[in-house]
């Protein structure tokens, strides 16, 4: 059991933490930097983007022959760490969601022409993306298969009717995969398809105002009225939308914890200098035994986190969907990363809460942690499914 990483990923992992320290973490210090959703402003963002195609790291997750570095998962996990030790840091390397779970789905799923079209232009960083699944209530959520929205075929095209919800980063998407019903059956009712944001029938009803900051695009309410898409541009089998959902969603989850990580990382270090030279009582705050006790803790969540990540890692890599594995890890790391904002914030007392640091924005970014892809509620089920199906053999070694 070799937890060492291979040669070749080490030096991504190393060239991607330099850029991050060298051109990415300095545009966190002035404000005008970000726009009004506290993103990176796109004139900026594009600066950056051509310096790290330049560097060789854009795409790390897609084949070289599509212009991306062809990495494996465990790969991506190391490096994702890296990239978001700067709140800004992942979508510079076009490895953001949404389009980052979208890219990863359709270079395994779509066929060569539907890669020509809807795929490559993501990579080269031309147009963004989004995935339409959830629904407002009673529509799907968590669970799929209560879905209303519906593709309903008439010869060679798809009639799209219903209304979405928290459809990440619509705003600004050019193309989207959507998710929707094609049957009542249970198993094999849903499908998926691809159309772009023009397409008439397709309206945005509003962007939905979040807690915490927003990826690019923000989060959506859209509807579908009588929408038209060409049975040519559907993805996969008809019946195999749950499938797609599922090949997609086991990475995509993963990469959360991957970036989520290198955040939960970057709050712990923001104490650092502050708890070395702050005196409290006599003595400095590293120096008191409470103090100790919280940076030991959160560091601790944060390493199982990140262990959990490697090894779901290792196992998607192997071929398997690693369900078991990705919910561990999306419940801990999720944990993990607010209890390291949390005690960041503890420890820096008022100037934690105040934005001279970025640790309130994290704080309101990582509340969405325990939510998105999955509310930890429904992938501890998961676990527990897979415990009483194993019995003593959940604990197995691959």
């Amino acid at each position: 059991m070799d937890f060492t990483l291979p040669p070749e990923i080490d030096d991504y992992r190393r060239r991607v933490r330099a850029f991050v320290e060298e051109h990415i973490l300095p545009l966190e210090r002035d404000p005008a930097n970000a726009d009004e959703h506290e993103n990176l402003r796109e004139d900026v963002l594009n600066t950056v983007r051509a310096r790290v195609k330049a560097e060789g790291l854009w795409a790390l997750q897609m084949p070289k022959s599509r212009g991306g570095q062809g990495l494996p998962v465990i790969g991506m996990a190391a490096c994702y760490e890296e990239m978001n030790r700067s709140i800004y840091g992942p979508v510079c390397f076009n490895c953001a969601a949404p389009d980052d779970g979208n890219m990863m789905v359709l270079e395994k799923v779509a066929t060569e022409a539907q890669k020509e079209r809807w795929l490559q232009p993501i990579v080269d960083g031309k147009v963004r993306s989004s995935f339409a699944m959830t629904e407002p209530m009673p529509g799907s959520g968590s669970d799929p298969s209560a879905m209303l929205t519906t593709a309903t075929r008439e010869g060679d095209r798809w009639i799209v009717d219903g209304h979405k919800w928290f459809i990440t980063g619509a705003e600004s998407a050019r193309h989207f995969i959507l998710i929707a019903r094609t049957s009542d059956d249970r198993r094999r009712g849903l499908s998926a398809f691809l159309f772009d944001a023009d397409r008439p029938g397709f309206e945005i009803v509003r962007r939905i105002p979040i807690m915490g900051p927003e990826e690019h695009g923000g989060h959506c309410e859209v509807r579908f009225d009588r929408m038209e898409i060409p049975d040519g541009d559907r993805l996969m089998e008809v019946g195999d939308g749950l499938k797609l959902t599922q090949i997609r969603l086991g990475t995509a989850r993963l990469t959360h914890c991957m970036r989520w990580t290198g955040m939960a990382k970057r709050a712990l270090e923001e104490t650092f200098d502050h708890v070395r030279k702050r005196e409290s009582f006599g003595s400095k705050l590293a120096d008191h035994e409470g103090v100790q006790w919280m940076l030991g803790e959160a560091a601790m969540q944060v390493d199982i986190g990140r262990l959990l990540t490697m090894r779901a890692a290792a196992r998607l890599d192997a071929g398997d969907f690693a369900r078991k594995e990705v919910s561990m890890a999306k419940v801990v790391v999720s944990e993990a990363l607010h209890n390291a904002i949390d005690t960041a914030i503890q420890l820096l007392g008022a100037r934690g809460y105040s934005r001279d640091t970025k640790l309130e924005w994290m704080y309101r970014y990582a509340r969405q942690a325990r939510l998105v892809d999955g509310a930890s509620e429904v992938h501890k089920m998961v676990m527990s499914r897979f415990l009483l199906e194993e019995g003593v053999d959940f604990w197995s070694w691959p």
